[in-house]
């Protein structure tokens, strides 16, 4: 059973920065096509970014394209999301994905695993 723990999120203010850590527990994160997704209040959950197995392709929604970096570490199972230039619009709750599938989607559908999520707080 795989399990993913996220950490990080918190206050920040506009332009500022953070980085989101998911430890992946029960199995080894390289078999997994792993995303991060994000949920604002009375918004559904929409894409943010997604990275494959090996960490050599990556692809991000327009709206963080710039500003979010993911990256993933498979000797310490844990993938990461930088973020800089926060925005207010950027505040919701962050989760990370796990896709033990050869695909390369960016809906919720297409992963298989999800994390508890860490709130992001973004003040103008």
């Amino acid at each position: 059973q795989v399990q993913l723990v996220e950490s990080g999120g918190g206050l920040v203010q506009a332009g500022g920065s953070l980085r989101l850590s998911c430890v992946c527990s029960g199995r080894s994160l390289s078999m997994y096509r792993m995303g991060w997704f994000r949920q604002a209040p009375g918004k559904e959950r929409e894409f943010v970014a997604t990275i494959n197995r090996s960490g050599g392709r990556t692809y991000y929604a327009d709206a963080v394209k710039g500003r979010f970096t993911i990256s993933r570490d498979n000797a310490k199972n844990t993938m990461y999301l930088q973020m800089n230039s926060l925005k207010p619009e950027d505040t919701a709750v962050y989760y990370c994905a796990a896709d033990g599938g050869l695909r390369w989607g960016i809906t919720t559908t297409e992963f298989d695993y999800w994390g508890q999520g860490t709130q992001v707080t973004v003040s103008s």
